[in-house]
């Protein structure tokens, strides 16, 4: 795991919480549309149908109520940008919690149930809590305020697979929750390639500087890395490849230092 570098950005507890609820909220509405033969389509996650994922999104947000729910660790374990790296080890277990909770809810009126519950204990559950209480994760010990962060991370990636696995689904992006995604995933390239040779922009949420090499200190930087968000959230996170991006023009790079091909996904 990457030594995660000193915490330079904050985020704001109350507009995070709001983010998630938020967010949670658009995808919830968008579950109840869809239909059995809808759920049984396949989505860009391997082996998962669509049923698969609907569920692992309560699964990701459900994990919140359930650490309140538990003994409060005495210390934080994790940090907020150690936790993209700790998630690789975990993914086994994810994926089999995620089946059988699927299979436990197979049909449009088990899951909006499923939904529901889930909405009303994150809202009762953080209307309460302080950002400062200690979750015991899967991942690590850590704030209720950095995993809340986190969490906007799997609410607006699993927005973008859902979107992509339905056409017409359209489930929009709360601008928080996709601001805060950007940044910590932004922020976790500046820790996996630290320097300052290279200025990646993903405007208009975040700027980094990375790689090793001659740091700028005036004007334009030498190599210049610039991209939307949702292209950068599905290269940080391996639903599309720096080499397609770039292809598609969906990603403009220039300078020696500014292919980030080898660096990429940062998490899958």
């Amino acid at each position: 795991m990457p030594p995660a570098r000193k915490r330079t950005r904050t985020y704001d507890p109350a507009k995070t919480r709001t983010a998630v609820l938020t967010q949670y909220a658009n995808i919830r509405t968008a579950v109840r549309t869809l239909t059995p033969d809808q759920l049984a389509l396949p989505t860009r996650l391997g082996d998962w149908t669509l049923l698969d994922l609907v569920a692992h999104v309560t699964m990701a947000v459900e994990t919140v109520s359930r650490n309140l729910d538990r003994d409060e660790p005495p210390e934080t374990e994790l940090a907020l940008l150690d936790w993209p790296f700790a998630t690789t080890d975990r993914a086994a277990d994810i994926a089999e919690g995620t089946r059988e909770l699927a299979a436990a809810h197979p049909g449009p009126d088990d899951l909006n149930a499923l939904y529901t519950l889930t909405e009303q204990r994150l809202t009762q559950r953080l209307s309460t809590a302080p950002g400062t209480r200690r979750l015991a994760t899967r991942t690590g010990a850590m704030t209720l305020a950095d995993y809340l962060v986190t969490r906007t991370v799997e609410l607006v990636v699993h927005t973008d697979d859902l979107n992509a696995a339905v056409p017409g689904l359209d489930i929009p992006y709360d601008r928080q929750a996709l601001a805060t995604c950007t940044r910590l995933l932004a922020d976790t390239l500046a820790v996996k390639a630290p320097g300052g040779s290279t200025e990646v922009r993903i405007p208009p949420y975040a700027v980094v500087q990375c790689v090793e090499g001659p740091r700028h200190t005036r004007g334009t930087p030498p190599n210049v890395v610039e991209t939307d968000p949702l292209t950068w959230i599905r290269l940080a996170t391996g639903r599309a490849r720096w080499a397609d991006a770039l292809d598609d023009a969906q990603v403009s790079a220039s300078g020696e230092r500014a292919d980030l091909g080898g660096l990429l996904p940062l998490m899958a």
